[in-house]
This record gives C-alpha cells, sequence and structure tokens, in this order.
C-alpha cells in the first residue's frame, strides 16, 4: 500500500519582515488521501466554486462555507500534520556562526526540514509501505536537487532503522491543481496565523480569517481533532527540535476571540434595541462592516436567536 505525503512551506528565512518560517508536511495512506481529494472535489462542485485554497488569499467571507467545510472534513479524517517552526533570528545567527550567507543556510536547510517532517510521519506508519512525497512546484527545489536527495536520504533512514518502507517517488506538482497541497498550505496559514497573535490586528483581513479559524474550531470535536493530529515541532539552531503543544498558541486565540464576539454582540443588541426593525445591510453599516464580513454578521444573529454559530452550514 502507498502512503502520500504532501509539502509545503510559507516564509522564507531570508525575509526580513518574517519573525518566522513554516515548513508543513501533511501525510496519509494513499486510499484515504484520494478518497478525501474526491471529496473536496465534490463540495467544491456543490458549492459552484473552483478557486484554489489558499490562506493568504481568504480576505472575504463570501468563501465561509467553502473552508469551513473542507477543513471540518479534513480535520475528521485519518490524517496527520507535521509543521516545524524556524525562528527566522535564530537562523541569522546560525549563518553567522558559519560565517555563510542566510540564503545558503536556507538551501541547506531545504534538504534537511523535509527530511525530518517526512520521517516524523513515516515512524508511524507499517513496515513494507512504498512511499510518495509531493512537493509544491518550485525552482528552487528542482535546482537544489531537492527531489533527489530526499528519496536519497528517507531511504537511507530507512534502511539504517529497517523501517521496512521505500520512497518509490518525489516530485512537484501545481498546488491550483493539487488539493492536498491546497490543505496543507490552509492548516500552515491557520498555525502561522495564530502563532504569530495576528488576530489582534484591527484590519478587515485578520478579522475574517480570525473568524473563520474560530467558526472551525468550535465546530463539534474539531478543537480536539486540531490538537490530536498537527504536531509542532521548532528547530532553535541545534540538532533536536522542541515539540510545542499546539494548545500553547489556541487556548489565548480562543479566549480572545469570545471575548471580541460577546463585544460584538453586545454592540448589536444595542443598535436593535434603538432600531428593533433595522435590516442587515443598514445594520452592517452602523456597525462599520464591509461586505466582506457580512457572514460574520449573520453567524453573529443566528447566535442571538439561540442557534448554533455555524447553522448556516444546513442551509
Amino acid at each position: 500500500m502507498v502512503y502520500s505525503i504532501y509539502f509545503d512551506e510559507s516564509g522564507k528565512i531570508d525575509q526580513p519582515d518574517k519573525l518566522f518560517s513554516y515548513y508543513g508536511a501533511y501525510g496519509s495512506d494513499d486510499t484515504s488521501m484520494k478518497r478525501i481529494n474526491q471529496t473536496v472535489k465534490n463540495i467544491f462542485a456543490d458549492l459552484g466554486t473552483q478557486s484554489e485554497l489558499h490562506f493568504t488569499e481568504y480576505k472575504h467571507d463570501q468563501y465561509l462555507k467553502k473552508y469551513l467545510t473542507v477543513l471540518n472534513y479534513v480535520i475528521n479524517q485519518d490524517v496527520t500534520i507535521n509543521i516545524l517552526i524556524v525562528d527566522n533570528h535564530d537562523a541569522k545567527r546560525v549563518s553567522d556562526q558559519m560565517q555563510i550567507k542566510i540564503n545558503e543556510l536556507r538551501s541547506l536547510l531545504y534538504v534537511k526540514i523535509p527530511e525530518r517532517l517526512f520521517y516524523g510521519l513515516t515512524r508511524r506508519i507499517e513496515s513494507d509501505r512504498d512511499i510518495r512525497i509531493v512537493v509544491d512546484r518550485n525552482d528552487e527545489y528542482r535546482k537544489l536537487r531537492l527531489y533527489s536527495k530526499v528519496k536519497e536520504q528517507m531511504n537511507a533512514h530507512s534502511a539504517y532503522r529497517n523501517n521496512g518502507y521505500t520512497v518509490n517517488d518525489v516530485h512537484s506538482e501545481e498546488s491550483c491543481n493539487s488539493i492536498p497541497l491546497q490543505i496543507i498550505d490552509t492548516f500552515i496559514g491557520i498555525i502561522a496565523f495564530v502563532i504569530e497573535k495576528n488576530y489582534y490586528s484591527d484590519s478587515d483581513s485578520a478579522k475574517i480569517k480570525s473568524d473563520l479559524i474560530y467558526r472551525f474550531l468550535i465546530q463539534e470535536d474539531n478543537l480536539v481533532h486540531f490538537q490530536n493530529q498537527i504536531t509542532l515541532f521548532e528547530w532553535k539552531g541545534n540538532e533536536d527540535l522542541d515539540k510545542i503543544p499546539v494548545s500553547r498558541f489556541i487556548s489565548e486565540f480562543v479566549l480572545f476571540k469570545t471575548s471580541f464576539d460577546l463585544n460584538e454582540m453586545a454592540r448589536i443588541n444595542r443598535i436593535r434595541n434603538f432600531k428593533p426593525d433595522i435590516q442587515l445591510k443598514a445594520l452592517r453599516r452602523e456597525m462599520g462592516y464591509p461586505n466582506t464580513r457580512r457572514n460574520m454578521i449573520l453567524g453573529y444573529l443566528d447566535q442571538l436567536r439561540g442557534f448554533s454559530r455555524n447553522s448556516f452550514l444546513n442551509n
């Protein structure tokens, strides 16, 4: 049986405006991966959308149902996600100690980081498995011969530790044609957003992303699955990786968002007390919400009526 792994990254260690870089691997047996792929395609078809899932581009909550439905489905499947966080200041310190340029260090890490992430996934699978690895298409990976190097390193690990698996294929795909790559991109984006506490931003984009993440986490047992199926590691410039509980970052986000939402619903109640017949469009304007946050208000109104925040999913 084939085990499939998909790899993506967010941010680069030589970007001066970035505190962290993120590298994620998403794995499952090929049968489950194909089922997930087909189900997500069906979700897209049912909602009449073909646009790519890409967390940084999620800036309008007209796509809320699409993202929420996909995330809710995926997190309840038998999948494992490993995400490695690199503190860019630590990376700069290492490059200075080695007396090499930061982009040269990035080239070195491009081989080591994926291999560590993939090994973390393969330790949990049965022996005698064939492994297929797919990475987001990137000219830099090709120039570094990342595909052949990762294949060689992974098979060396398997042989040395008698793991019994064989990496037969490492190749790239365009993310626009790969739903699994879009999925790992979205989960990396969520983790990065929460870790960097971007939810404190007053921008509409940050509020729209915060609403998506919060709605996703409060749906049934998603918070438990999110914490159990996503493993975070941090590289601090030494050989060992530090494992970090997801709860360290999620708790503050949930508390912040709960408080924020209660304040917003209180504002809605005050407006409706003075204008009990106010219509949605007028209410949105009174609240200072652009049309890109229309579904946020609808969620608040559902809660104020005693319904679930995500009850619109059933419509």
